[in-house]
């Protein structure tokens, strides 16, 4: 069965639009006849035709859904499957609860590549910008240890919870960034068109200028000259830059730098062992196997050093090692996560002591993100405040000089 999606026209000549699934073309339109409505247009739903009409794009393997989408579906699934409605139906539900035609379409070829004969994680990973590699992992873990509706319920969470972080970053955020950008662009329209009138007075008097009102006379021209290459300079850096970043090598390089140099060490750390410890508790709690569990929670795992790290600590524990002794191997993560893994362990109760890790772990991440976002505010207040004291102090100089002179 594929996901199609039409252009219909019902009795009263009214156009219609929706998805509807069939095993071919013609099997749609003849459903949509049954439905008393004249087919227009059916074609597979997520691609779209050119303007010739014979090259199709695909479209829904590239475009993703945003966080409370998938929060929303996840817990929605997680609720029927946990009634015993089957995956299946369980999408098709969704799909036709969906306010979004892409995500609808969405979850009805998940439903179709699952009626074909594939697993849920195998027919979720054929859309991996709409379901991250974490999460397609994590299902895949849910499913082989008959415990999905506990493993749904913790993705729900955990992308709800991701989601909110971000939001709450961003906004705290947001006032010094707008601050800096506002700042930075007054200054530099003061360069460009007012420096410029007050350099005539002072030559045209002939005053002898202090150094740092040449300085500023020196930056404005150059601003003026070559400002707009330097702003195209920029541009093209930071487009190579995201290039050579996105190249997986050079991402490792940059998370490892991160992971281990000072002062980042300190929080990527702490969130990359709250994501994992987090995650790896409530598999191990849903009963899902040590080492499938650990190669789930290193892909929740954002930074790629880590999860690495990560990967390597599940190959250790396969070999017979036990988790504290591998996660201390692997020296990337705190060692108070260690020292409760290491009790957890002891005590039989490995779940509970890393849902205790992670809770301890979260805490502290909320606090040293609260002390960074309350610095960063007063650090673009005295930066933006000291430029523009510099500013003023270039400009009224020369005036002050110019006023002795005529005193004297």
């Amino acid at each position: 069965m594929t996901a199609y999606a039409y252009r219909a026209a019902d009795r009263g000549g009214a156009t219609r639009k929706g998805i509807i699934e069939a095993s071919s073309p013609a099997a749609a339109r003849a459903m949509l006849r049954d439905q008393s409505l004249l087919p227009l247009s059916v074609e597979v739903a997520g691609e779209k035709r050119a303007s010739l009409g014979t090259l199709r794009l695909p479209s829904l393997r590239r475009r993703g859904i945003t966080p409370r989408q998938l929060a929303t579906i996840t817990r929605q699934i997680a609720t029927l499957v946990g009634s015993d409605v089957s995956i299946e139906e369980s999408l098709r539900l969704v799909a036709g609860q969906a306010e979004q035609a892409a995500v609808s379409a969405l979850l009805l070829d998940v439903r179709s590549a699952i009626l074909d004969g594939r697993s849920f994680a195998a027919a979720l990973s054929k859309h991996p910008r709409a379901f991250p590699g974490f999460y397609t992992a994590s299902v895949a873990a849910g499913e082989q240890s008959g415990r999905l509706t506990d493993v749904l319920n913790h993705l729900a969470a955990f992308v709800e919870t991701r989601h909110a972080n971000g939001q709450k970053l961003q906004l705290a955020l947001l006032y010094p960034a707008l601050l800096a950008a506002v700042s930075f662009g007054m200054m530099v329209l003061l360069m460009v068109y007012v420096v410029p009138d007050i350099v005539r007075v002072f030559v045209s008097r002939g005053a002898e200028l202090p150094f740092l009102t040449r300085a500023l006379i020196a930056l404005s021209a150059f601003i003026q000259n070559y400002g707009l290459y330097v702003a195209v300079v920029a541009l093209v850096l930071g487009l190579i830059a995201g290039r050579w970043a996105k190249v997986p090598a050079n991402r490792l390089r940059v998370d490892r730098f991160l992971s281990e140099r000072r002062p980042f060490r300190r929080f990527s750390r702490q969130h990359n062992a709250a994501r994992f410890a987090g995650s790896l508790a409530t598999l191990v709690g849903s009963a899902v196997p040590l080492v499938e569990a650990l190669h789930a929670a290193a892909a929740v795992t954002p930074n790629r050093w880590v999860r690495d790290k990560a990967l390597g600590v599940a190959h250790r524990v396969r070999e017979g090692l036990s988790l504290r002794a591998a996660m201390a191997e692997a020296e990337a993560f705190p060692s108070m996560l260690v020292a409760i893994v290491a009790s957890g362990e002891s005590s039989g109760r490995l779940a509970p002591a890393l849902d205790r890790a992670a809770t301890e772990l979260e805490r502290e991440l909320d606090a040293l993100t609260a002390t960074l976002v309350a610095l960063v505010e007063p650090l673009v207040l005295l930066l933006m405040g000291g430029l523009v004291l510099l500013m003023v102090l270039a400009i009224l100089l020369p005036i002050i000089n110019l006023n002795n002179l005529v005193t004297i």
